[in-house]
């Protein structure tokens, strides 16, 4: 369902598209074994999506990544309604935990996913087996 979701027409040839299928896929597992509500389950893939997009259209450095994380999870567990950000149906707990996947799924694996989106490559594809 995801392959279709994301629109991902070259699957079995392209490795890109495997391993953003497999990124979104492990990253939906882990927030359906988290027991998040449908909010919280979009909220976090947007969340995915929104770091990626920031690495692969905005070239944007890991440092620079990691602010925007920090900016998106700002407020959460405050009662200020002006402090708190967009994903403020996360408890404190549960953005712990966020922080702490996309650490092993994304920021530890960083420059993999840069050259990924950024170093030319040649894709010599003999067979879809």
């Amino acid at each position: 369902k995801l392959e279709e979701f994301l629109n991902f027409k070259q699957l079995k040839t392209s490795l890109k598209e495997a391993i953003l299928l497999d990124y979104y896929t492990a990253g939906f597992c882990w927030a359906k074994d988290m027991n998040f509500s449908l909010i919280q389950l979009s909220g976090f893939m947007d969340l995915l999506n929104f770091l990626l997009e920031n690495l692969s259209d905005k070239h944007m450095t890991l440092g620079d990544n990691l602010k925007e994380l920090g900016k998106a999870m700002a407020g959460i567990g405050e009662t200020d309604s002006e402090r708190s950000g967009d994903l403020n149906f996360f408890s404190v707990e549960q953005a712990k935990a966020v922080i702490d996947y996309l650490n092993i799924s994304l920021f530890k694996h960083y420059k993999l996913y840069d050259y990924l989106f950024h170093s030319p490559r040649e894709e010599l594809v003999i067979s879809n087996k």
